[in-house]
């Protein structure tokens, strides 16, 4: 959850280095730091964003043709100066190190250094991988060798990447259950977190294995499998033209990312539906040439996905299970690896993430291949990512990238690929029939436009958003399929606004929760024209006669009237299977312009992080 960014070059690496770690910076924003060599290692660290790096280089004018930089999101020792990478080992021979991951047996490794002499100054256990490196190097004389030793001997999840006073002229980097992509440019070669830190001075990548250990230096690099903790052949890699554009990552007319990614989810839900748009019949080949055989052994799903997936699988539950009938279970990643579930060879195991880089995710889809789960499908937004390579199926949602913290576009685009899988699943099952194929296809095709329409409510919901700014809590309720709906626009609130939000199942309002309700609780509500409609008002009675205020977002033909304590913004009529998608919009907004008014950071929200890659 953390940023790294390196360069070796022909010119002043410092400006690439910055731009590299202000593109990154959704990962990690509590301190940043940088090491350039020049002469020596000459090292700034700050508390803070990254613009206070930028003011530090500026001050001491730091340049130089090799470096390593951070951006951090805290998980051992508070957000300090200190504790702030890169951390520093060795005396004959200074080296720096920069690190993303949780390294689990830091303790254990801290009390054996310690006791051969080493200092710790710092709360990290990045400071213990420093301090190993540098054990190993005075006995092994060579950091690439001395680097592979080392991670050997690491239990976690790591990128890390290392720089050193005696050789400056080399980087030596490695991964392991963390994302690291090397670049490859005409003035010199590079490693980042992510493809968007590097845009800025190449478009050949190629992503690390887990394992590998590489050397890079101005003008070529080398890679090796490091897992066995000695280095053996060279290993091949393929050099991949990311299609990523600047453009995709630039803020453009808008304010906030997560405004841009608002409105951005019709283009990506047309962008990710593309295939079905040009399609008569849909074809189970959209999620592998596999998809068939293992289809048709199906006979349920388990997802398996953490956050806001985990809201999208909650409602894939109610589509597989009532348009394709297979029993579905949604697991939070988390929870499922730390328990003994019965396997079943013929369940498909779906992992969501928009990273695809989500520690918990990939752990607990290793854990139910361990159990005996024999056939997985990945829906990813990034088609490099760990979750992609390690599924015999995946579909790519094809989002673009999101770089606010709080998900929007990941999140329908999940929505809809889980829909297409849905409608994929009824037709090989024989419960879809030509026609209702035909009805889900244009369905299909209508929802950008759908999407689109419901972007028109923005100022209605700016409105709601005053009132709003001023609470403490709010609760949210759903019925159905609905209710998972509920609990993201809970999510998105609490994210980005810091008013406490708690989504319930409306039904449960009485076995509970109304007996937090009055008149300084908002209650928000989804109302669709659904066969559970006339139960969600008899629920939002309970709430009104106890003096709740009540902010419905009901569909056009929803008979539910605004009255004294009841507000309501009207969507368009009810859209069927695709209305958790519609209702979805403007929940966002509302998060977005509470926070708006409250003038919290809506892109980087207080301790959170964008990609998850640590437990």
């Amino acid at each position: 959850m953390c940023g790294i960014v390196c360069a070796v070059a022909k010119v002043n690496v410092v400006p690439i280095l910055l731009e590299g770690l202000l593109r990154l910076e959704y990962r990690g924003y509590d301190s940043a730091g940088l090491v350039v060599a020049n002469q020596n290692l000459h090292r700034l660290r700050t508390t803070g964003r990254v613009a206070e790096l930028g003011k530090l280089v500026d001050e001491q004018k730091a340049q130089g043709l090799a470096g390593i930089a951070h951006t951090r999101w805290a998980t051992h020792g508070a957000p300090s100066e200190r504790n702030a990478h890169p951390h520093f080992s060795g005396e004959i021979s200074k080296i720096a190190v920069v690190h993303n991951g949780i390294i689990e047996n830091h303790e254990v490794l801290r009390r054996r250094l310690q006791d051969a002499g080493f200092e710790f100054i710092s709360d990290t256990d990045t400071e213990v991988i420093a301090h190993l490196i540098a054990f190993n190097h005075h006995q092994i004389h060579d950091l690439l060798e001395a680097v592979c030793a080392s991670v050997a001997e690491l239990q976690g999840a790591y990128a890390i990447a290392v720089i050193e006073e005696a050789r400056p002229e080399r980087i030596i980097v490695a991964r392991n259950g963390a994302p690291l992509i090397l670049g490859l440019g005409k003035e010199g070669n590079y490693a980042a977190s992510d493809a968007s830190a590097l845009l800025q001075v190449t478009k050949k990548m190629i992503y690390l294995e887990e394992g590998d250990v590489a050397e890079l230096v101005c003008d070529s690099y080398r890679i090796f499998n490091g897992l066995n903790g000695k280095l053996g052949k060279e290993a091949i890699r393929i050099v991949h033209e990311s299609n990523l554009t600047a453009e995709a990552i630039d803020l453009g007319p808008y304010t906030h990312f997560m405004q841009k990614e608002i409105f951005e989810q019709p283009d990506a839900v047309a962008n990710t539906l593309e295939m079905v748009f040009n399609a008569s019949s849909i074809s189970p080949r959209l999620f592998g040439n596999e998809a068939e055989t293992i289809f048709s052994q199906t006979d349920s799903i388990l997802i398996l996905a953490c956050g806001t997936s985990y809201h999208a699988g909650l409602v894939a539950r109610y589509w597989l299970e009532t348009v394709a009938g297979l029993p579905c279970n949604v697991e939070i990643a988390s929870e499922y690896r730390y328990r003994d579930p019965v396997a079943n060879p013929n369940t498909l195991v779906v992992g969501i993430s928009q990273s695809g880089e989500t520690a918990d995710t990939l752990a607990a889809l290793n854990y139910a291949k361990s159990l005996g789960h024999r056939h997985s499908l990945a829906i990813c937004n990034v088609a490099e990512s760990a979750l992609i390579r390690q599924t015999e199926l995946r579909f790519l949602t094809r989002a673009g990238p999101e770089i606010g913290v709080a998900s929007t576009k990941a999140f329908t685009t999940q929505l809809a690929t889980l829909l297409l899988l849905t409608v994929t699943l009824a037709k090989m099952r024989k419960r879809l029939s030509r026609e209702r194929e035909y009805e889900m296809i244009t369905a299909l095709r209508h929802l950008p436009a759908a999407l689109q329409l419901a972007l028109q409510v923005e100022p209605q919901v700016k409105i709601w958003a005053k009132k709003f700014a001023q609470k403490r809590h709010a609760l949210f309720l759903g019925r159905g399929v609905h209710y998972p709906i509920a609990m993201e626009g809970a999510l998105k609130l609490k994210e980005i606004s810091y008013i406490h939000a708690e989504a319930y199942a409306a039904g449960e309002l009485k076995h509970g929760p109304l007996a937090l309700v009055d008149s300084d609780i908002p209650v928000v509500a989804i109302a669709p024209n659904d066969i559970l409609l006339e139960k969600l008002k008899s629920n939002l009675q309970e709430v009104h006669a106890r003096g709740g205020e009540l902010y419905v977002f009901a569909d056009a033909d929803s008979l539910i009237q605004q009255s004294e304590g009841v507000h309501i913004i009207r969507l368009a009529e009810h859209a069927g299977l695709l209305s958790p998608i519609l209702h979805t919009i403007p929940l966002q907004l509302l998060a977005y312009h509470v926070a708006l008014q409250k003038g919290t950071d809506v892109d980087k929200p207080r301790n959170l992080a964008k990609a998850v890659t640590v437990e």
